[in-house]
Order: structure tokens, then sequence, then C-alpha cells
């Protein structure tokens, strides 16, 4: 996915001066695309993620939309501050790129887990979630994001499996997208960003062979009111995620119907707190700790 974001960025950059990309001295093999094509576009912050943050939002209030790319670790929580006061609350075009959604760098460990990353995320209340399941979605998100500038944040899975998608949909927040159609269509499994290849697993068992899967790429704290009517046409749904369940996707989306009267039936599916006390790839780290 991180190949498939600085190709998108760098056509975008083609036609639109504003666009800048900002590193915390990382992502080399990645970003020279970019760098080589646009290099006055481009700054390496080094490692002060805490100071690149705030070069962002200094950048982004002259106008320019900026996108600040690390590993998901470090412009999540440690900048949570400069997130949170410098980005979200003066609603500046920055797009916190975040790479290794999950555990995609479960073998440097714990420290380098987002697994609670959306519970920050989902908190600011201009903050859109932009969380791709391929790379068909990431184009989508991508072209919309750079549509329509604003704080966000572009969660991206580490490592690109095969697209799950024939082609790239057309998405806005709230809007979910029909992946899997099944015979009964009142079931469904809902999920967001790399969380997508797990819920393609879970219906292969037999148990869930007759869900269909939908996906949820653009979400947030202020999208809640538009998936009510989308949530009621379903008598149960399953949600799935690459995060812990509190503060995750699934607590997002029945928070979305408190006070209501829809009786939808929810249940989530998410990773074990357990992960933190075991260091691995992905692969292990999911089969031992994943969504079951």
């Amino acid at each position: 996915m991180r190949k498939i974001f600085i190709n998108e960025l760098v056509k975008a950059a083609k036609t639109n001066n504003k666009i800048i990309l900002l590193v915390g001295d990382l992502g080399f093999r990645v970003i020279e695309p970019f760098v080589k094509k646009y290099p006055k576009q481009f700054v390496n912050a080094g490692v002060s993620e805490q100071n690149m943050m705030g070069l962002a939002a200094g950048l982004a209030s002259e106008g320019n939309h900026v996108f600040a790319y690390s590993i998901a670790n470090f412009p999540t929580f440690r900048c949570a501050e400069q997130v949170r006061n410098d980005i979200d609350y003066h609603k500046l075009s920055v797009t916190i790129v975040a790479v290794g959604a999950g555990v995609g760098y479960g073998n440097l460990g714990y420290s380098h887990h987002a697994i609670q990353d959306y519970a920050f995320m989902r908190s600011l209340p201009n903050m859109l979630i932009a969380s791709p399941g391929d790379g068909m979605e990431l184009k989508a998100c991508m072209k919309y994001l750079i549509n329509f500038p604003q704080t966000s944040y572009l969660r991206l899975d580490k490592e690109t499996d095969e697209d799950l998608h024939k082609k790239v949909p057309k998405i806005f927040p709230g809007k979910w997208i029909k992946l899997h159609k099944s015979k009964i269509k009142n079931k469904t499994i809902l999920t967001t960003g790399a969380a997508t290849y797990l819920a393609k697993k879970l219906i292969s068992k037999k148990k869930y062979k007759n869900y269909s899967i939908n996906t949820l790429p653009l979400w947030g704290m202020n999208i809640k009111k538009k998936i009510k009517k989308q949530i009621n046409s379903f008598s149960e749904i399953i949600t799935i995620e690459d995060h812990f369940e509190d503060g995750g996707f699934g607590s997002w989306i029945k928070e979305s119907i408190n006070d209501t009267k829809i009786k939808t039936k929810i249940i989530s599916k998410y990773i074990n707190s357990k992960i933190i006390y075991t260091v691995g790839s992905k692969n292990y780290l999911l089969n031992k700790f994943g969504p079951k």
C-alpha cells in the first residue's frame, strides 16, 4: 500500500503544487519517486515527529495540503498533543499517514503496534478516518482526500495483498461498499481497513458462509448519523477490526445507534488485549490474538 500511496501522491502533485510530503527520517525505498520529481514539496523533518506535526500545521495554515508520513505509532500517540491542538482543533488540511496498521510491524514489538489508534483519532471532532481495505480503496481514498482537503488520518497496511475490489469504488464518508454478496441479505460482516482481509477469511468458515461483506473506508465522529439507515437494513452485523474493542470500529458502530429504536444485533470481533505481551510476525499475532 505504501507504493500505491506514493504513486497517487505523485500523480496529484503534477497539477497541485500545494501538496507537501513530510517524513520523519523514514520511508526510504518508498518515497523516492515523489522526492525526485518534487523536491521543493518535500521535507525530511528528522527523528522529531512532534516537531514534524507542528511544521505540518504551519504549512497547512498557509494553504497547503500536507501529508505527514510515518510508522503508525509515531504520528499518533507520540504526537497526540500536536495532532489535537495544532491540527484538529484548527481544522487544518493535514493528512496524517500512518503505515503499519494493526500489527503490521509486529516483529518490532508492542511499541510499534497500531491497535489503539482508532480510539484516539475518532475522539477528535474534525478528524476524518480514511482506512482503505485494499489498493483500490486506497486509490479511492486518495482521490477523495485530494479533492476535499481536510484534517484526516490515512491508515495503511504495511504490505499490499491482492486487490479485493475489481475496480476503484466510489466512496464518500459514511458510505458502505459492498465487497461480497450472499443469498441471505439481512446478515453482513462490516469492516474497515486492513481487517478486510480477515473478513474474507471469516466467510470461508461454514458458520459465516451466508454473510455478505461491506467495508467502510471513510468514517469519524461526525459521520455516525449517516450510517443508521444502513445499519437498520440488517438484522445482524458482525464488525471485524485489527484494533482493541474499546474505542475501536465496532464500538463506534454501536455508539451510532444509541438512543434509537434500531434492533440490529451487532457482534464485535477484535484483537485480544493480551497481544501486548507477545512479539511475532503479523500473521503469527493475528492467528493467536486476532478476530476469530
